[in-house]
């Protein structure tokens, strides 16, 4: 039990909920049946719990350096071994699971899943490291209609919108640690920019996503209902206010948080712009 517990809370459960609740909320939205949509959901809470544990399995001796007790792998005495053995069942699992879907939706979830290894692995110190969450979460919202028995992509401005998400994911998901990072060698591309600048990106690229959800709404149905108008307007907001606070005092934990709430409000909104399809 003391095993199984200490690998969930190193699989990132939060986010790992998060990414499979807004999956399944897309697969209702695109009209998948009850028995796929419980198979999409479940391939892709595989498929983050793969990326979740490999991420702190693989950073354990980093967050040894820094004294992170906030990480359980970090801990003398930790699973390491259990930690690698889950990453690669759940990792395959999350394949098998998608193969009964089908293979278009197979290969799209690969993508995904291959994005959040070869960050963890590699590209997470390196300029590339935003590539893994722009090619990852851009695939994101194709999932669900992928799934459907008759497999489609998600519209242009979908991609665009989940693309930007996983940018604004990926820059505020750092700042907490950027000190850490740097003192063990991981310079991604936000630890090169710095922590005021890519604090404005994350808000940057959520008004771009926002903006692509609002414009691809409009061309699909001839008009923006009220509800998408209210989201986009929401983040629009959190967005404005957020990156002028940002450039007028050093980011703070408030920041990331601001950041987190208009990434969900952006994801809502990718869902309702899927509903009106």
């Amino acid at each position: 039990m003391r095993t199984a517990a200490v690998l969930w809370r190193s699989a990132h459960p939060g986010p790992t909920l998060v990414v499979s609740a807004i999956v399944a909320a897309l697969g209702v939205a695109a009209g998948l049946d009850a028995a796929r949509l419980a198979v999409l959901t479940a391939a892709v809470l595989c498929g983050q719990l793969s990326i979740g544990l490999s991420n702190d399995a693989i950073d354990a001796p980093r967050d040894r350096a820094n004294s992170r007790r906030d990480k359980p792998l970090a801990r003398p005495g930790a699973p390491i071994r259990a930690a690698w053995t889950a990453a690669f069942a759940t990792a395959g699992l999350a394949v098998v699971l998608s193969a009964v879907l089908g293979w278009p939706v197979t290969a799209a979830h690969i993508v995904f899943i291959g994005c959040g290894w070869a960050y963890n692995a590699a590209l997470k110190s390196t300029p590339w490291s935003v590539a893994c969450f722009v090619v990852g979460f851009g695939v994101v919202p194709s999932l669900a209609p992928l799934a459907l028995p008759d497999p489609a992509v998600a519209p242009a401005w979908a991609w665009i919108a989940g693309a930007a998400l996983g940018v604004a994911v990926h820059f505020s998901n750092v700042l907490p640690d950027l000190e850490d990072d740097a003192r063990t060698g991981v310079r991604g591309l936000p630890h090169r920019l710095g922590r005021r600048l890519s604090t404005v990106m994350a808000f940057a690229t959520l008004l771009l996503g926002a903006g692509a959800a609002l414009v691809g709404s409009a061309v699909q149905e001839g008009r923006v209902a009220p509800v998408t108008w209210t989201v986009a307007g929401a983040v629009a907001i959190l967005v404005v206010g957020g990156a002028g606070a940002a450039l007028v005092r050093a980011p703070d934990r408030m920041s990331f948080r601001i950041v987190m709430l208009a990434g969900l409000l952006l994801a809502v909104q990718l869902v309702i712009g899927t509903w009106a399809r």
